[in-house]
């Protein structure tokens, strides 16, 4: 069965680990506060790179019908001011990396599985498989 859900994927560039993490507290309260009670909201999931650079608010829909919907009726001005408020209430910086809309679709999923019979004569890299094979020079 297709996967019908559809994404927000809101990236940012912060300084360092207290930046992360006041702006990780602040995606979390702005779906608190702003989004997590319309019809077809699932969840945010709030990623934080272990670098301490970036922060990644994907919040998933159960469709892009609810999303627009959400869009059309919430309060679109109100919650990007809180998001206006949130970083620039974040200790040191943080910055957007989206270009364009960052709306996204499944494209496709690859699950757990057996593994291939073949997969084990395959090479693990992108690189040529070297030969393996013993040859044995003649001493003569």
């Amino acid at each position: 069965m297709a996967d019908k859900s559809f994404y927000s994927i809101i990236d940012y560039a912060v300084d360092g680990p207290d930046s992360q993490r006041g702006l990780v507290e602040a995606f979390a309260e702005i779906q608190r506060q702003w989004v997590s009670f319309y019809p077809g909201y699932h969840s945010a999931q709030i990623f934080a790179s272990i670098d301490g650079t970036r922060v990644y608010n994907i919040v998933r829909w159960a469709s892009e019908a609810d999303f627009r919907h959400f869009e059309q009726v919430s309060d679109t001005a109100g919650r990007i001011a809180a998001i206006q408020t949130a970083v620039a209430g974040v200790t040191g910086w943080a910055e957007p990396r989206m270009t364009g809309a960052p709306r996204f679709t499944v494209a496709r999923e690859v699950g757990p599985g057996p593994r291939p019979a073949d997969a084990a004569a395959a090479p693990a890299s992108s690189e040529p498989a070297e030969r393996t094979e013993d040859v044995t020079e003649d001493a003569g």
